[in-house]
């Protein structure tokens, strides 16, 4: 970049721009919102048939089509802005540069040169020393050296020339690198000419978000920062204090990081998962098509003169290069599709948007996914569910919570509820060689503990929502882990088939006296099996009398029926999630033991 271009450039214009990009992004959203929420949900409602369906669907996805305008928007935005950071700063040592060089009198030339007049002390012959002119270095060792050149000449004004040459001239370097840096980048921020918002597209975003964030550090570096290891109250107080331009800019190009930190409101942590799990998903899906397996899996050969049905030689060769990356990709898959499907119901029977405060694909993947909105809700509640639970499985956790949400809904005499699916840990994934392990359970606690306050410090208003844990199986193991090392931060505790809560009573549970409700359907043997390895003291579990916990009606059978549709265990729970404990059906105690004579 030239001394003529730089001198005459604007970098809040492209501040401008960005505004206007960001505007574009929250127009994208609003109706993306309308659609997903008012739109769509009309339809299911009040449309039949086959054309109905079909129409839904395609409205559907035209309201993803505006999620990836607002997503493309944002990242167009926030390059803009970084870009106009770095031009701003190049072009702040030009103006320092041109008004030395004015006050000195010194004259600037067009290709950035300066030159000095004569001046100072006149030498014995009477001469005064002469000007001259001097071309800016930007070499750091080449620098220093004209400096001090300069610095032993006579005429000061030397010295003067040299040191505003070399600011101009590291301002024409600034501003060309971020030219060079960021054109590329703001060009690549482009969509296909067509009407389809495909995983290539997604694919595309993730690259491009990547890459304005790898080249935009120097402007996100100058935002306020969020607090290290910050407390969930911490977060939020930091959120708060952002202007929109600075919020806009941490989800665009750090949605994984917004997403995670617990704190942010509910609307926050949604929108950058959105674009953690829309890019995740388009990237893995590319790859799932790149590495299809082969056609001709199995083949027949004659061995001892009997035909024997084998692998062939192809398959055997894929498989080794890419069967394990393949499972992972279907199961991961397999639970997006799951997640999305949540998503498209919104409105179906009344059910709520949903919120997705949670998402990461790595290793079993983890979920957290609210229907209704925690922030605003008047009862809230979060279900931890146990062994085996993945990503690829998430969507029968997710579907309990929305039969939970359903039936506290109509409890609830007019009151809003959200229910959570929590699957923020990494669960053990089998029974006979995982289970009896305690360190899921103690690994996943502060996670856990962290989520919970998180809940009360994104409250949009200052009454508390009347908030129960719900854990299942393992699940109560980490949620009594997480009441033993710290602070649950809930009014009520309901346990279903728990092996154990580490704990030996339930007034060790950081909830009021009589708000722990466990269940133990006939035929769970779980609960049993797993005393030996995570019950408290003397091996003694939820289910014991010795415990203390309200021990609630079952009418389902085995370990994975408490969620089981018309079913008054699945009424009581809601009916707790509400705070109407005292309509919940208990099993009567046992009677005390008396000597007959």
């Amino acid at each position: 970049m030239d001394l003529a271009t730089l001198t005459a450039l604007k970098p809040a214009e492209y501040s401008e721009a960005a505004d206007g990009y960001r505007v574009a992004a929250k127009m994208a959203s609003a109706a993306r919102d309308d659609i997903e929420n008012r739109i769509t949900v009309a339809m299911r409602t009040d449309l039949k048939g086959d054309a109905a369906t079909e129409a839904s669907k395609q409205v559907t996805r035209l309201g993803q089509n505006f999620h990836y305008i607002q997503t493309q928007c944002g990242l167009i935005g926030t390059a803009l802005e970084a870009f106009s950071y770095e031009l701003e700063a190049a072009k702040r040592k030009l103006d320092t540069a041109l008004a030395h060089a004015g006050t000195a009198g010194l004259t600037v030339n067009p290709d950035g040169s300066v030159t000095y007049p004569a001046g100072g002390e006149k030498s014995e012959d009477g001469k005064t020393p002469p000007g001259g002119t001097v071309t800016g270095l930007t070499d750091a060792t080449a620098s220093a050296v004209g400096r001090q050149a300069a610095g032993f000449d006579p005429n000061p004004h030397h010295r003067l020339a040299q040191d505003c040459a070399d600011l101009i001239a590291s301002a024409l370097k600034d501003a060309t690198e971020a030219d060079e840096k960021w054109a590329p980048k703001l060009r690549a921020l482009k969509a296909d000419d067509d009407l389809t918002v495909s995983a290539e597209d997604w694919a595309d975003t993730s690259s491009d978000t990547a890459g304005v964030r790898a080249v935009g550090g120097e402007y996100l570096n100058s935002l306020p920062q969020p607090p290290k290891d910050g407390t969930p109250e911490q977060n939020a107080e930091w959120w708060k204090k952002l202007s929109a331009e600075e919020q806009a800019a941490w989800v665009s190009a750090r949605p994984g990081l917004m997403g995670g930190l617990d704190g942010l409101p509910a609307s926050v942590r949604d929108e950058a998962n959105r674009i953690v799990f829309d890019t995740t998903r388009g990237t893995m899906q590319m790859e799932f098509n790149s590495i299809q397996p082969p056609g001709n899996k199995w083949t027949w050969i004659v061995a001892g003169g009997y035909p024997t049905k084998v692998y062939t030689d192809e398959w055997i060769e894929w498989n080794s290069k890419h069967g394990d990356r393949y499972e992972q990709l279907d199961r991961s898959l397999d639970g997006m599709k799951a997640i999305q499907h949540r998503f498209d119901t919104t409105g179906t029977n009344g059910l709520p948007e949903a919120y997705l405060l949670g998402f990461s694909a790595e290793n079993d993947g983890r979920a957290i996914v609210a229907n209704g909105n925690p922030d605003t809700a008047d009862h809230t509640a979060v279900y931890v569910p146990g062994t085996g639970s993945d990503l690829k499985g998430v969507g029968g956790n997710i579907a309990r919570m929305v039969d939970v949400w359903r039936k506290a809904t109509d409890e609830t005499d007019g009151g809003s509820v959200s229910t959570i699916t929590w699957l923020g840990y990494d669960a053990p994934d089998t029974v006979e060689k995982d289970a009896p392990f305690e360190h899921y359970a103690y690994d996943g606690a502060p996670a856990f503990r962290n989520f919970m306050d998180g809940l009360d410090a994104s409250r949009a208003g200052d009454a508390p929502s009347h908030t129960t844990v719900i854990a299942h199986s393992y699940g109560t193991t980490l949620v009594g882990a997480a009441a033993e090392t710290g602070r649950l931060d809930a009014d009520d505790v309901i346990l279903a088939g728990s092996p154990g809560v580490k704990v030996s009573r339930a007034d060790e549970l950081d909830v009021p006296k009589g708000h722990v409700w466990n269940a133990e359907a006939d035929g769970d043997v779980v609960p049993d099996i797993g005393r030996w390895g995570h019950g408290g003291d003397g091996f003694i579990i939820p289910s014991d009398p010795g415990f203390g916990a309200n021990q609630m009606t079952v009418d389902s059978e085995g370990h994975s029926g408490y969620w089981d549709k018309n079913r008054q265990i699945l009424e009581n729970q809601a009916l707790i999630v509400v705070g109407k404990g005292d309509e919940v059906s208990l099993i009567p105690p046992p009677k005390p033991w008396t000597h007959v004579k």
